[in-house]
């Protein structure tokens, strides 16, 4: 896989040699066990795959190398680079200026950009709407495009079915970048509708099974669906696809639920289903399964608590933190600073979307057993930061 140059404040010696040693021992990536890092009176147990994906390094490496390579020039962010506070926060302090926030919504007016000012777009991509828009500004957008890799997949994989005749039925977060940039896509060649979990999928097989009346569809949906979207006709054939930082199980979840729904309502066999039910498992990101995947081996491990690492409006991360918090006390943080002591710890609750502090998150045992794994936008060296706090705090160094 291609190597990128990315800042090397990013890096992490200590996990950049573990990485590699693992690497080495399991090139196949079939052992989803954690690596031990064994301090005596404090064990870590790091998820076999966490941090920086293709995608985020990619990403990362454009925008640098941007600010390097052009000295003066104004340069802009359409939204949030990655999902990173660091990573963001470093870019603006080299000048770079954000045009919209995570949601869309407009920090500073197109009308203040130039011919000749410089737009990166984000590794979730955008909208198809403001493609257009910097392009009739004269603003070049094809060198300074980091979109994921991944998530262009996505889009031509939406386009491939459309072709064939299938609607496009998208799983992700309806106010997400990519979710809005992969519907923008999507929706261009075929009817599109957005569903945000299970529970919205169940309420899209109603109206497919004809048990729900089609007119409430256009408001349980509002915002959700394309110009023109005919409930009635337009769930006749269709392909799911997702944002590609969802949790990989419930997208397979909700594919097999709405397939059976069609095979059940239109009387389908495992043959014949391919004429109203497209296949589209290929478009599920490798990292965000690696990374899951890892999280899954290393609950395998017993052990006293879990911590995750990454920004708080990460949506790979927050599904990281959804599957350690099922098993044993979770603490979401964004950096080492948020630990506050041995005793207090500043963590997020993606369900409350609030920080909130905890007390006596560390039992007093010995060796005590933490689970350790970051999001897919976050850097190792932030990783490393928490370790070593959490390793002073408890009466050990690092290496």
């Amino acid at each position: 896989m291609k190597q990128f140059e990315v800042p090397v404040k990013y890096r992490s010696p200590l996990i950049s040699a573990i990485k590699q040693k693992r690497k080495q021992e399991d090139r196949l990536k079939k052992d989803y066990s954690p690596t031990l890092l064994d301090l005596g009176k404090v064990q870590f147990y790091l998820a076999r795959h966490f941090g920086f994906c293709y995608g985020v390094e990619n990403a990362i490496e454009i925008a640098f190398r941007t600010v390097a390579e052009n000295p003066g020039k104004r340069i802009f962010l359409l939204s949030e680079m990655i999902h990173n506070p660091q990573v963001n926060a470093d870019l603006e302090s080299y000048g770079v200026k954000f045009l919209q926030d995570t949601y869309g919504k407009q920090l500073i007016p197109f009308d203040a950009i130039k011919e000749g000012d410089i737009v990166l777009i984000p590794a979730f991509g955008t909208t198809l709407h403001i493609e257009a828009l910097l392009k009739e500004k004269g603003i070049q957008t094809e060198k300074y495009n980091t979109t994921c890799p991944f998530v262009e997949k996505v889009w031509n994989r939406s386009e491939q079915i459309a072709a064939k005749g299938y609607s496009i039925v998208i799983h992700g977060k309806p106010l997400h970048e990519e979710t809005r940039a992969t519907f923008s896509h999507a929706s261009s060649g075929a009817p599109a509708v957005i569903v945000n979990d299970m529970k919205e999928a169940k309420v899209l097989g109603e109206y497919i099974m004809g048990t729900l009346p089609p007119e409430s569809f256009y408001e349980t949906f509002k915002g959700r669906y394309s110009s023109g979207f005919d409930v009635t006709r337009d769930l006749q054939r269709f392909g799911v696809v997702n944002q590609t930082t969802q949790l990989a199980t419930d997208t397979q979840a909700i594919a097999e639920y709405l397939k059976g729904v069609m095979s059940e309502y239109y009387g389908l066999d495992s043959i014949t289903i391919t004429e109203r039910f497209a296949d589209t498992r290929d478009t599920l990101c490798y990292a965000t399964n690696d990374n899951q995947t890892a999280v899954t081996g290393m609950l395998d491990t017993p052990a006293d608590l879990a911590i995750v690492v990454g920004g708080y409006n990460s949506s790979n991360t927050t599904h990281l933190v959804e599957l350690c918090e099922q098993r044993l006390p979770t603490y979401f943080i964004s950096d080492a600073g948020k630990i506050l002591s041995g005793t207090e710890i500043l963590h997020y609750d993606f369900h409350s979307r609030q920080e909130q502090v905890s007390t006596d998150y560390l039992p007093s045992k010995s060796p005590l057993k933490i689970l350790i794994t970051s999001g897919a936008s976050c850097p190792d060296a932030v990783v490393e930061e928490v370790i070593g706090k959490l390793a002073r705090l408890l009466g050990t160094e690092v290496g």
